[in-house]
């Protein structure tokens, strides 16, 4: 008599050609982000794009202490991703120093120099403005009240505008004719 395990699968069959590209399981994220911790990148964020950019997913914005510190943690970003298979798309910057910029698949990497992201701001163009709450006007104060019927707006005393340019000022004093110079004869 022949006995059979429970729960016993089939032995999987051989399968010809390429292997299935199969997705991974973790992704570049996990990888510059332990990148940037190993190398003591300061005041690193991490910006979801998705919704906003379709160039990328995620932008990673950290900054450095010096110029040298900069292409040290860049560099090492790219070491980490090309270990764990993915290869940079782009690495720019290097020579300036004040901005290194490491492009990889679904994460771009931004490091800075401090005055540098100060001076740009990248969080808050990429980050979503947070929602304002509507405020109520206080009763007392006194609505503006539309501008009558059939009249426009007067701006600059009523002179219209020419091609966006503020409007040419009228003299104020009335011209003095001037005096003819005398003429001149040709001299021989």
């Amino acid at each position: 008599m022949k006995t059979t395990r429970q729960n016993s699968r089939p032995p999987a069959r051989e399968k010809r050609g390429k292997a299935p590209i199969r997705p991974r399981a973790t992704g570049v994220l996990p990888v510059v982000e332990a990148a940037l911790a190993d190398m003591k990148a300061v005041d690193v964020r991490v910006l979801d794009v998705r919704g906003s950019s379709d160039v990328t997913d995620y932008m990673v914005i950290a900054s450095g202490t010096s110029d040298r510190h900069l292409r040290a943690v860049a560099d090492r970003v790219v070491q980490m991703a090309k270990a764990a298979g993915h290869r940079p798309l782009g690495v720019e910057g290097e020579e300036q120093g004040e901005w290194v910029l490491v492009d990889l698949p679904d994460v771009m990497v931004h490091v800075l120099l401090p005055r540098t992201r100060e001076f740009y701001q990248l969080e808050q163009l990429w980050e979503p403005a947070p929602a304002k709450v509507a405020e109520r006007a206080p009763a007392s104060k006194p609505k503006r009240s539309a501008p009558r019927a059939g009249t426009a707006p007067k701006r600059n005393g009523g002179a219209p505008r020419r091609n966006g340019a503020a409007p040419k000022r009228e003299a104020t004093r009335a011209a003095k004719p001037r005096a003819k110079s005398p003429a001149k004869t040709p001299s021989r």
